[in-house]
């Protein structure tokens, strides 16, 4: 059966596919729910917890009404069942009103949250089906519901396009189940268990593949370029820095420096908590590569981030005699041209910029030194291929990676097995520790008079939400402008706030930041987009919205973005308190906080599946998994590696990762 073939599937759905990247039925089978809906257990009023999804079975109590503020509109309704009495509103769905005024009875499903004295429902769905419902990411052109029922035509011959990729004994050992049953229970699931059971044995599949990828690169590391190092070379450096090193820094660069020295290409990770000094150490390296002739590229995961490095190090470098250029994938042609000749030919010896620094057409004159920031961001593929630009078949550039994400050392030793550590644990002296509270939904006016008195008092904030737009498939969560509007227009009239998002154009974003730098506006509402490359002293405090839908890991990186001037910086967590968000308010320790995470969500996000685009086993399992299993994996693959026994299936699974590596270079080049 081919994918034209299943029904409700016409030209114009075929073509929102392919868009997609879904060619076969195979691709559409390992397109995997983004979440679930758990229709299959009703939840009593009196049961509902501030903070979970749930569904309710409820009747309606008085008239549903619309407020308009503007072109922003909400609509209140208040529901009852048999246990007590609960609230809903609905943001910018002015149809609401009539959908709940035509009826009195009602399923609705969505996130309780405390408001007042009570609770309330935020956007929740009209439901009809009891059931556990799959969620897909959004295909434009494609409605969810047909989504699945072509999905459910192609379960049908799930045998036979998802066959078996691991050995029986394998699933045996580990307890996993069947490729095929794991597919079927994913997009037809009976029960949330069965997807648990399902998620892991892919779980399982993608660190097994990552191990695999792992040391396939390790094992082919190849000679590097033995770099001539002065004597005195790491002290003048340092005497030129405007601030003293701390000792981890020193001690940073100097096995940095022994690595460049060696016969063998260096391959390290430099872990430090933020404001721990990692890019001055970076600079470091840089600069000895530089001075031994060779060049050097330093690339990093966004445009906001590469501009800020480069704009930091040009003059540094300048300075000395060594060219220093900027190559991002928005400039010019005419800027590409320019940027593609100054590489080949070697009038800039420092490259900073991002996945454009390992397109296709690029090339370089005499690459020594690849260094990669926010080491989470990226992944084994961009790695090699930035490698890649400077090999010559018999030696390789020497790599060094940065990352902010602190990661507990023997789960770094699994997850980065071809790389050598060095961890940066000291921050500089006299830096004042954010303050970190947790703030309920009935302290926000209190939190709000906070912030304004921070505000007069000239200093800056961050709010960030974590989406853009209310729409229905976006149910509750606050958004980035709806809810800068709402400010403007409400509790900061009169102040200047400024938003910027992910997918907002480049030019504009780059001006929201820019006006929040230099101080045009006060407030800067945001999604995550600011995690990374926003440096803005004056900043003082930091408001996330629905807290407790993130990590523990991506909150410390959201809370680094405050504290880095001389004023004590804040950081409230809208959300209800528990154990989990509790961490962050006891400690500022990164690597505490990164144990925290691992323990409680597992090291999915952490094996950069989701930060580079695409997952091992397509549908992003390695979200899901506990550290026990990826030490399993470990284990696992370990074991074919050494057992002469098992050297097919390592072959065969070392292939598999060749592949996928080739496959993510694919991607991430541009043309």
């Amino acid at each position: 059966m081919e994918l034209s073939q299943i029904k409700g599937i016409g030209k114009a759905r075929l073509n929102a596919l392919h868009a997609a990247g879904i060619c076969s039925l195979r691709d559409l089978l390992y397109t995997l729910p983004a979440r679930y809906k758990d229709l299959g257990q009703i939840t009593p009023v009196a049961q509902a917890q501030p903070g979970t999804r749930v569904a309710m079975h409820l009747v309606r109590e008085g008239e549903a009404k619309l407020t308009m503020h503007g072109r922003l509109s909400r609509v209140t309704c208040t529901f009852t069942d048999d246990t007590g009495r609960i609230g809903a509103v609905w943001f910018n769905q002015p149809y609401m009103r009539t959908v709940l005024n035509n009826g009195t009875r009602f399923t609705l499903y969505g996130l309780v949250e405390a408001h007042g004295n009570g609770r309330q429902l935020m956007n929740a769905s009209v439901e009809k089906e009891l059931r556990i419902i799959p969620v897909y990411r959004p295909i434009e052109g494609l409605p969810q519901k047909t989504h699945e029922s072509i999905v459910l035509q192609a379960l049908e011959c799930a045998e036979t396009i998802c066959p078996e990729t691991l050995p029986q004994d394998v699933l045996s050992q580990h307890q996993l189940c069947s490729c095929a049953w794991a597919i079927r229970t994913l997009h037809a699931p009976q029960s949330m268990d069965d997807i648990a059971r399902a998620q892991r044995r892919f779980a399982f599949e993608q660190m097994l593949l990552y191990q695999a990828a792992v040391r396939m690169v390790r094992d082919i590391r190849k000679a590097g370029y033995p770099i001539a190092i002065a004597q005195t070379a790491q002290s003048d450096f340092w005497n030129a820095m405007p601030f003293c090193p701390t000792a981890a820094q020193e001690r940073t660069l100097a096995e940095i420096a022994e690595d460049l020295a060696g016969n063998r290409a260096m391959a390290r990770m430099v872990q430090g908590d933020v404001g721990s000094g990692k890019t001055a150490v970076a600079m470091g390296a840089m600069l000895l590569c530089a001075q031994a002739g060779y060049q050097c590229a330093l690339m990093a995961p966004t445009e906001i981030l590469a501009r800020q490095h480069y704009e930091g190090m040009k003059d540094f470098f300048e300075q000395r005699g060594f060219g220093c250029g900027l190559l991002l994938g928005s400039m010019t042609a005419r800027e590409r041209r320019q940027a593609r000749h100054c590489l080949e030919t070697g009038q800039w010896r420092i490259a900073i910029g991002t996945h454009a620094l390992i397109s296709k057409s690029i090339s370089y004159q005499n690459l020594g030194l690849c260094v990669t920031d926010e080491q989470h961001r990226f992944g084994v593929a961009q790695r090699t291929a930035l490698i890649n630009k400077g090999a010559d078949g018999q030696r390789s550039p020497h790599l060094l990676v940065m990352s902010a994400t602190p990661i507990p050392r023997s789960l770094a030793l699994v997850m980065f097995g071809d790389l050598d550590i060095s961890i940066m644990d000291e921050l500089p002296p006299g830096r004042l520790p954010v303050a970190t509270r947790i703030v309920s939904e009935d302290k926000r006016g209190g939190m709000y008079g906070f912030l304004k008195k921070e505000l007069d008092e000239g200093r800056q904030a961050y709010i960030v939400c974590s989406l853009v737009d209310e729409s229905e498939t976006t149910d509750e969560l606050k958004a980035a402008k709806t809810h800068a509007d709402e400010l403007s227009n409400g509790i900061l009239r009169g102040y200047r706030v400024g938003v910027t998002y992910g997918h907002q154009p480049a030019a504009e974003k780059e001006e929201a930041l820019h006006d929040f730098a230099c101080g045009k506006t006060q407030v800067l509402v945001a999604t995550t987009v600011i995690e990374v490359g926003v440096n803005v002293p004056n900043a003082s405090l930091m408001i996330i919205e629905d807290a407790d839908r993130y990590g523990l890991a991506q909150l410390h990186q959201l809370r680094g973005r405050v504290g880095r001037g001389p004023a004590q910086s804040w950081c409230f967590l809208m959300a209800q308190p528990n154990d989990r968000l509790r961490t962050l308010v006891r400690t500022n320790d990164g690597f505490e906080v990164a144990r925290a995470d691992l323990e409680q969500r597992g090291p999915g996000e952490l094996l950069g599946t989701r930060q580079h685009g695409e997952a091992l086993i397509p549908g992003g399992a390695a979200a899901f998994g506990s550290m026990q299993l990826l030490y399993e994996a470990a284990r696992c693959a370990q074991e074919w590696q050494n057992d002469p026994a098992r050297s097919q299936s390592w072959q065969r699974l070392t292939r598999q990762a060749a592949q996928l590596v080739e496959r993510l270079n694919e991607r991430v080049s541009i043309s």
